[in-house]
């Protein structure tokens, strides 16, 4: 079972010294409930919430990477929708720093960037037998903040070749509903 709720309780258990919190579900199937109390054990993951993106945040994003791949692509040079959105993740997407073993570099980058394709390994440096990288997120994983922030930069690429993008008004719509 997968589903919001708010904490409406901690308190400390006396014979064992560990938490227990109460939870208010925003669900009413109580028959999976009822099921997961007669478990032994569970996993539990609770985390804050956030809105998902939208996936209209998604499709807008790729409309705009193909345009821009088009106007490029003008002068006979191939370029695909698909290297303006990875330009895109590089420029502003999140990434985490990592020392890899040389050895085991090539292993480390197909491994990572199989994930999907804004998932992408830049090296930085090579020393002692060590390589440097930055390992990028794909948009998949964005949230709406991050997610805006690469929309915002794919808008002004745009406009860098004059390509028509949603008004200024259309586009903080959309952000307001990736809220």
């Amino acid at each position: 079972m997968n589903t919001t709720g708010i904490i409406t309780d901690i308190s400390i258990d006396f014979s064992t010294s560990k938490p227990k919190i109460s939870l208010l579900l925003d669900t009413n199937n109580k028959e999976d409930i009822q099921k997961l109390k007669n478990e032994d054990k569970l996993n539990v993951e609770i985390k804050k919430w956030y809105k998902k993106r939208s996936l209209d945040a998604n499709s807008y994003c790729w409309v705009l990477c193909e345009k821009i791949a088009k106007e490029i692509s003008k002068d006979g040079t191939i370029v695909t929708k698909e290297d303006i959105y990875k330009d895109a993740v590089k420029n502003v997407g999140s990434f985490v720093p990592f020392i890899v073993e040389e050895r085991a570099f090539e292993n480390f980058k197909r491994v990572w960037e199989k994930q999907g394709l804004g998932y992408q390994v830049q090296e930085t440096t090579r020393k002692d037998k060590c390589v440097r990288v930055n390992c990028y997120y794909g948009s998949s994983s964005y949230d709406t903040k991050e997610m805006s922030r690469l929309i915002d930069a794919i808008v002004q690429e745009c406009k860098q070749f004059n390509i028509e993008t949603l008004t200024p008004e259309q586009l903080s719509i959309l952000k307001e509903e990736w809220r």
